[in-house]
């Protein structure tokens, strides 16, 4: 659990870090960002067919997936506004 939530706020870290722009969200939210991230990126993997269970190629697939869950909030809060 303690492994799933430092891993989570690494991976939202670096997605807010790559992804161009500001994004307003605080510890919890960037922590829920990277655990969302890494389920993204995880089917995002199984769908192209790379192993991506450990490893480097699970960080990057869930930078990706993380990226992807900002570019859609961004979307959509742009959307309400």
């Amino acid at each position: 659990m303690i492994w799933a939530l430092i891993v989570g706020l690494v991976v939202g870290l670096l997605a807010r870090a790559i992804k161009p722009g500001a994004d307003s969200m605080g510890w919890i939210l960037t922590i829920i960002l990277g655990i969302a991230g890494a389920y993204v990126g995880a089917f995002l993997a199984n769908f192209i067919g790379v192993n991506a269970e450990s490893g480097f190629s699970y960080l990057i697939f869930s930078v990706i997936g993380a990226m992807i869950i900002l570019f859609v909030y961004e979307l959509l809060a742009g959307k309400r506004s």
